[in-house]
C-alpha cells in the first residue's frame, strides 16, 4: 500500500521501504518474545551516538538502567526516559541513540531504566519501576523542578502513568512530561484505528492487544495506571505530545491531550504528518526525525531553566 502513495515529504518513503524490508517474510513463524526482544536490542546497535556521549551503567537498588550524558552537559538537570515497545519488548539498549541525541539537544543527562515487563513481570511492575527510578533521581539530589520525564509508544503511556502514580503518592512531579506517540489506551479505541491503519506498518490493533494482554496478566485496561488517558491529570506536570498523523495511536494523543486541557494542565499536542510511530528513532535519514528531536530538547530546556 504504501509503494502507492506519493508522500509530500521526500524521505519518509525511502524510510517506510526500509523499515518493510526488515520485516519476516509473510507466513515466518511467530517470533517469540526473546527473539522479539533480540530484533529490538538489534536497532539500537545499528545506530550512533553523537561524539562524545558518555554510556555508564547505573545501578537502582537492584534495576539496572543506562545513564548517557552529552559533552558540556548540565549535570543539575535530568530526563528519566522510560522505552517503549509494549511493555514486552524494548531496553536502555534499543533505545540508546534516540536517548543520546535527546540527551545532546536537551543538554543534559538521560537516565534510562531496564523497567520489568511483561508477560514475567506484569502490570503494574513497570509503573512501580518508573516511580523506583523517580525517586532514585530525588535522592540524588536533583531538584524535580529541573527534570523531566520522557518516553515513546508503551514508554509514553508509562511516562503518564508514572506521573499519576507520583501524584497520587505526594511525590513531587517533575518540569514537564514528554511523549512520543503514546501508548495511553489499552482498550484500543479510537477513530485513528480505522481511518489511517492502512498508512500504519508498524501498530495494529491486533498487535496491541497481544501486547496489552501479556502486560496486563489478566489486570483491568480501565485503570488509570494502565490506560493514563482514562485518568483524573489534576495536579499532572506540563505536556509536549507528539504524534503522526498517519499512524493508529494518533487517537489516544489526542485522548491524553483532551483529558489534560479538561483538567487545567498546560499541552502542546504536534501531530506530524505522514512519518512513521516514533519516527524521531529515525533521526539519522529523516530530517523531521532531527527536527522534532531539536524541538523537543528546546522545550525541555525551556523547562527545566
Amino acid at each position: 500500500m504504501t509503494g502507492e502513495i506519493k508522500w509530500r515529504d521526500p524521505e519518509i518513503g525511502a524510510v517506510r521501504a526500509f523499515y518493510a524490508s526488515l520485516q519476516p517474510p509473510e507466513g515466518s513463524p511467530a517470533q517469540t518474545w526473546a527473539e522479539r526482544r533480540a530484533a529490538m536490542d538489534g536497532f539500537g546497535e545499528i545506530g550512533s551516538l553523537p561524539e562524545g556521549t558518555l554510556v555508564v551503567p547505573v545501578d537502582i537498588d537492584g534495576m539496572a538502567a543506562e545513564g548517557l550524558a552529552p559533552q558540556g552537559y548540565d549535570e543539575s538537570r535530568q530526563i528519566l526516559y522510560l522505552h517503549g515497545g509494549g511493555y514486552v519488548i524494548g531496553s536502555p539498549k534499543s533505545h540508546r541513540p534516540m536517548c543520546a541525541r535527546l540527551a545532546l539537544e536537551a543538554g543534559c543527562p538521560v537516565l534510562v531504566p531496564d523497567y520489568r515487563m511483561g508477560p514475567e513481570n506484569p502490570f503494574p511492575a513497570a509503573v512501580e519501576d518508573g516511580v523506583k527510578a523517580w525517586k532514585h533521581l530525588l535522592d540524588a539530589g536533583i531538584d524535580p523542578a529541573r527534570m523531566v520525564i520522557a518516553g515513546d509508544s508503551a514508554g509514553g503511556g508509562l511516562t503518564l502513568a508514572t506521573a499519576l502514580a507520583l501524584r497520587d503518592a505526594g511525590l513531587p512531579q517533575p518540569a514537564g512530561l514528554f511523549c512520543i506517540s503514546p501508548w495511553a489506551d489499552l482498550r484500543q479505541v479510537g477513530k485513528a484505528y480505522g481511518a489511517v491503519q492502512h498508512l500504519d506498518p508498524m501498530i495494529s490493533v491486533a498487535g496491541l492487544d497481544q501486547f496489552a494482554q501479556a502486560y496486563l496478566g489478566g489486570a483491568d485496561p480501565g485503570h488509570p495506571h494502565a490506560s493514563p488517558a482514562l485518568g483524573d491529570f489534576s495536579g499532572i506536570a506540563p505536556i509536549l505530545i507528539h504524534v503522526s498523523g498517519a499512524e493508529v495511536l494518533m487517537s489516544d494523543s489526542i485522548a491524553v491531550a483532551e483529558a489534560a486541557g479538561l483538567a487545567g494542565v498546560p499541552v502542546r499536542l504536534e501531530i506530524w504528518p505522514e512519518m512513521l510511530h516514533v519516527w524521531h528513532a529515525w533521526s539519522g535519514q529523516l530530517t523531521a526525525g532531527r527536527k522534532a528531536l531539536e524541538g523537543a530538547g528546546a522545550w525541555i530546556r525551556e523547562m527545566t531553566s
